[in-house]
């Protein structure tokens, strides 16, 4: 199992807006796309604390695939690439150019 994890943040006076379109179109939108081996999605927030940026917020979304080829299949290509739409990319002030994947070890609970 594959844990691709990505992040973006926005201003203070975007994070609604973003948090809008990530819960209410993209995240529903990538699930609707029925990408073999994507197990699910789940979007996180955290008040922006690090590095300096100034005040914000940062969402995360964590996505689990069976393997890197269901993560090329969601991409289109290569694996590390990111997926951010024009219309987040207007609300976010930075986000990560590319994804971070962990092979799962192993797994506790349910």
């Amino acid at each position: 199992m594959i844990l691709r994890l990505w992040r973006g943040w926005t201003d203070p006076d975007r994070t609604a807006s973003y948090q809008e379109l990530l819960t209410g179109r993209i995240a529903p939108g990538i699930l609707a796309r029925d990408v073999p081996g994507l197990h699910d999605l789940a979007v996180l927030r955290r008040a922006a604390v690090d590095g300096g940026a100034g005040p914000g917020t940062e969402f995360l979304t964590a996505m689990t695939f069976t393997d890197l080829s269901a993560v090329a299949a969601f991409t289109g290509g290569d694996p590390r690439t990111s997926v951010v739409p024009p219309e987040a990319r207007a609300l976010l002030s930075r986000f990560d150019e590319h994804s971070r994947h962990y092979t799962t070890v192993q797994r506790f609970g349910s």
